[in-house]
This record gives C-alpha cells, sequence and structure tokens, in this order.
C-alpha cells in the first residue's frame, strides 16, 4: 500500500504500474482548497471521495481507499473540505470559531466537479464516507451532476431529530434543545453570523465558539440531515456499503433494508467491519467500491 503526500508541490510521482499521486489545491470564494489525486493510467472515470465530520482528505480510510483502488485500477480525488479555513489540512482545529454549514460541502463538492471537467474528465463515481456519505447523498439528490453516473455511501450518517437529541445528551450530558433554540432565535433575528454566547459543546468540539447559523445548520429540524430521506430523489445507481460491526453509525443494517429489499439501492455489508474499515476490512471496502464503480 502506496501513501504519498506530495505537499503544496505540485509534483507528479510516477508509481510502478502507472499509478501517479499528486496533491492539488482550487481556489475557491477566496480559500484555497486541497485533494489528493490518484492518477492511474488507462483508468476510465474518476471517483470523488468525501471524508466525514471536522475529518480530511489524509484520513486512514481515505488514504487506503485511494491506494487499493489505483491497485483495482481506479482513479480517484479525495478531497478536505475547507470548513471556512484556508487551506485546512489534519482534523478541524476546535480552536477556530466554527462558520461553516452542512451545505457548504454541496458547494465545494460541485466547484471540485467542475475542476474535474476542465481537466477533461467525463464520468465520476461520487463517494463518501460517515457524514461525507450524508451530504455526497445531499448533493446528488437535490443537486446532481452531469459527470456522476453513480453514487456510493460508505457508512453515510443517519440522524433523526430524537437521534440528534439523544446523541447530543450522551456526549456532553447537556440537553440539546434550549440550546438549538437559541440558536435558531438568533437566526430568525437576523444574527446568525454571530457566535452564541458562551462556549458551546458542538459536533466533537467541546467548549467552543460556534455562530448561530452554524449550529443549526447540523442540529436543527431538517429532514436532510438523514441520508435515507434523499435515497429516493438520487436518479444514479447507488452502492450503500456499510459495516456489521459500526458502533458510531448505529442501525445502517436496518434503515438500508427496505431500499435493499426495493431494489433501489445496491447494498454490501461487511461482517464485522467497524466504521472505518480498517486495516483488512478496507481491502473487501475497495473490492465493493472497485466492482460496482467499474460495472
Amino acid at each position: 500500500m502506496r501513501r504519498i503526500l506530495m505537499l503544496l508541490a505540485m509534483a507528479v510521482f510516477a508509481a510502478p504500474g502507472g499509478a501517479a499521486a499528486e496533491e492539488v489545491t482550487l481556489e475557491y470564494r477566496g480559500l484555497t482548497l486541497n485533494a489528493n489525486l490518484e492518477s492511474v493510467d488507462g483508468s476510465d472515470g474518476m471517483l470523488v471521495l468525501v471524508h466525514g465530520t471536522l475529518a480530511h482528505k489524509d484520513m486512514e480510510i481515505i488514504t487506503a481507499l485511494q491506494a487499493l483502488l489505483a491497485e483495482r485500477g481506479l482513479s480517484s480525488l479525495a478531497i478536505t473540505l475547507g470548513l471556512g479555513l484556508n487551506d485546512r489540512r489534519g482534523m478541524y482545529d476546535c480552536a477556530a470559531p466554527h462558520r461553516h454549514a452542512m451545505t457548504d460541502a454541496l458547494d465545494e463538492i460541485d466547484a471540485w466537479l467542475g475542476w474535474l471537467a476542465g481537466r477533461g474528465v467525463s464520468a465520476v463515481t461520487l463517494a463518501g464516507h460517515s457524514n461525507g456519505g450524508r451530504q455526497v447523498a445531499w448533493f446528488a439528490a437535490e443537486r446532481g451532476h452531469r459527470l456522476i453516473e453513480k453514487v456510493v455511501l460508505i457508512a453515510p450518517g443517519l440522524s433523526s431529530a430524537d437521534a440528534r437529541a439523544a446523541g447530543y445528551r450522551g456526549r456532553y450530558d447537556t440537553e440539546l434543545a434550549p440550546l438549538l433554540a437559541a440558536a435558531e432565535a438568533q437566526v430568525a433575528a437576523g444574527a446568525g453570523d454571530a457566535m452564541m454566547a458562551g462556549a458551546v459543546d458542538f459536533l466533537f468540539c467541546p467548549d467552543t465558539n460556534v455562530s448561530a447559523a452554524t449550529f443549526v445548520s447540523y442540529y436543527g429540524d431538517d429532514p436532510r440531515l438523514d441520508t435515507p430521506y434523499h435515497l429516493p430523489a438520487i436518479a444514479v445507481p447507488v452502492l450503500v456499503v456499510v459495516g456489521s460491526d459500526d458502533q458510531v453509525v448505529r442501525g445502517l443494517p436496518e434503515a438500508m433494508a427496505p431500499f435493499a429489499a426495493s431494489g433501489a439501492i445496491d447494498y454490501v455489508e461487511i461482517e464485522d467491519a467497524g466504521h472505518f474499515f480498517l486495516d483488512f476490512f478496507a481491502e473487501d471496502l475497495a473490492d465493493a467500491v472497485a466492482a460496482f464503480a467499474g460495472s
């Protein structure tokens, strides 16, 4: 397995077998976005990979999947979502104020697809892991793009209003409802861009600074925050891959069962795999994604 990151170099490393790894950047709304491009000679099409909550392109599941897909003859582009920060790298720094939204990812996916189109790419399989899977489903259902031929959702997020409240309570021993009500009132008053009062627990960041609009974007009562909501509206073939031992997004097999039974999605459950498909489970994940993308 190769993990080659050419940071800020824009130089290409030619690997045996006709694969090449390259870091690329995109100027977007005053920010520099970065991504890893894994090119394979003779590859037909391109996979675009979107990471999970507050994560990045260099996390293990993404780098492993890119390398394994290259071994299977598939090119890929793994993007790092900016989350409002310039040239963001690594996990989101919880000390930084949060001024981003769930739907920012949709705009950035669209920008990267435009970048690929400008490089002559004509077909894309759009894939996302965890919260990235939820955002990919949202993009494919509401916006779509002429390049997208298939969609892959890897352990995609589930998020009913009750589940968000329970998850917040379980992580922070705090009720979500009063904080959400305060944030919604601030947004309604036209002050959504202002920080909420005091330090707030948000996503994986305890006692952080977060704008009211950002808080509502991730915790508001919006059915679009739940992956299954989008599945009926996606017009291209969809593969959902889950691990049977996923302890992060619980209940995925049950949530996906009706869609799999009706033939609305292709469904692969990898026995004993966890949320991040570590070690040899990455091979199983790559096999499933490559078989679907190449079919």
